[in-house]
C-alpha cells in the first residue's frame, strides 16, 4: 500500500496479565479507506482496537496516528486527536436520552458545528430523530447500534473504529449498518472495522487482515482475500 497512511501499527504486543493477546502485529490504514480485521472470537481483534483507543496499554510496539506516536497517550487525548471507537456491545448510556447520548459524543468539541452534525446524523438515521427524548435503554438493539455509531460520529473523528457493528442484528438491519458505513467513508472518514460477518466486511472494505490467536495470518486487498481458498473455507463458509 503506497497511499498516505492515517494509522500505522508497528510490532504491537498486548498482554492481559500473563496472557499474550496480541503478538507483534503490523497494520496500516490508508487515509480515506476502509480496512477490516476479521478472525474468530479470541483472535485479538477487540484488544487491538481497545489498545489504539488508549483503553488498554501496549507492552511493546508503536501506534502512529497522522504521523504522531500516540502509543502512550490517555484515551481522552486520543479522542481529541480524531479517533473514535464504536465499542462491541454498543455501550450506550441506558439512562440518558438519545439526545444526551449524542451530546456525550460531542463532549470534547469546542467548535460551533455540533447542530449541523446532529442534522447529518438524523439524515443517516432518521429513527434517532423520532426518539430524541427517549432513554437509550428503551431502544431496540438496532436503534442502540445506530446510536452507538452516531455518538462516535459526534466527536467528529477522522478515523472511526467499529467493533462488531452487525453483531446480533437482523439481516435487514445489517445491510442498513453496512450501507451507512459506506456513506460515512464516502464523506472522507477513514474506518477500521472489526467484524465477524467476514463476507460483509470484505465486500465493503479496501484491505483486510485475518487475525488468528494474536497474529496476522493473512493480509491483502479485500477482493483478493475473498477469493483466497483458506478465507473462503474458514470465514466465508464456501469451498
Amino acid at each position: 500500500m503506497s497511499e498516505k497512511m492515517i494509522l500505522e501499527i508497528e510490532n504491537l504486543h498486548v498482554y492481559y496479565g500473563s496472557i499474550h493477546a496480541v503478538k507483534g502485529i503490523n497494520i496500516k490504514v490508508p487515509e480515506g479507506k476502509i480496512v477490516t480485521l476479521i478472525g474468530a472470537n479470541g483472535a485479538g481483534k477487540t484488544t487491538a482496537l481497545s489498545t489504539i483507543a488508549g483503553l488498554i496499554k501496549a507492552r511493546r510496539g508503536k501506534i502512529i496516528f497522522q504521523g504522531e506516536d500516540i502509543t502512550h497517550k490517555p484515551a481522552h487525548q486520543i479522542v481529541e486527536r480524531g479517533i473514535a471507537l464504536v465499542p462491541e456491545g454498543r455501550r450506550i448510556f441506558p439512562n440518558l436520552t438519545v439526545y444526551e447520548n449524542l451530546m456525550m459524543g460531542a463532549f470534547n468539541r469546542k467548535d460551533n458545528e455540533i447542530r449541523k452534525d446532529l442534522e447529518w446524523i438524523f439524515e443517516l438515521f432518521p429513527r434517532l430523530k423520532e426518539r430524541l427524548s427517549q432513554k437509550g435503554g428503551t431502544l431496540s438493539g438496532g436503534e442502540q447500534q445506530m446510536l452507538a455509531i452516531s455518538r462516535a460520529l459526534m466527536s467528529k473523528p477522522t478515523l472511526l473504529m467499529m467493533d462488531e457493528p452487525s453483531l446480533g442484528l437482523a439481516p435487514l438491519l445489517v445491510k442498513e449498518v453496512f450501507d451507512v458505513i459506506k456513506v460515512i467513508n464516502s464523506q472522507g472518514t477513514s474506518i477500521l472495522l472489526v467484524e465477524q460477518n467476514a463476507r460483509a466486511a470484505l465486500e465493503v472494505s479496501y484491505y483486510g487482515y485475518v487475525l488468528e490467536t494474536g497474529n496476522i495470518r493473512l493480509e491483502g486487498p479485500s477482493k483478493e482475500l475473498m477469493n483466497n481458498e483458506e478465507v473462503r473455507n474458514v470465514y466465508l463458509g464456501v469451498s
